[in-house]
């Protein structure tokens, strides 16, 4: 029997948002569309990015960069939401 794959923060997340019937209003999608990295964080991302695409990552800036990755893909799923509720899906499913 296969294994079942890992299971991520976001798989968790999507599953907590699709018990409820539509948790956000237009008011709070347009707010959470508003959310975002400061320049600062962005900034230090792509310094983070491209320490790990040349291969000079050291350990500790590896999971910050986990870290701040794990953040974005909350903030994506949250960003899916609100655009589904701006455009009238019930509940973004």
């Amino acid at each position: 029997m296969a294994a079942a794959p890992p299971i991520t923060e976001g798989d968790i997340f999507e599953r907590v948002l699709a018990t409820v019937e539509d948790p956000i209003t237009p008011q709070v999608a347009r707010a959470l569309l508003d959310l975002k990295f400061p320049p600062a964080d962005t900034n230090r991302i792509r310094t983070l990015l491209r320490k790990n695409g040349a291969g000079t990552i050291a350990a500790p800036e590896r999971v910050t960069l986990e870290k701040y990755l794990r953040v974005g893909q909350f903030l994506d799923l949250l960003h899916a939401r609100a655009r589904a509720t701006l455009a009238g899906r019930r509940g973004g499913r």
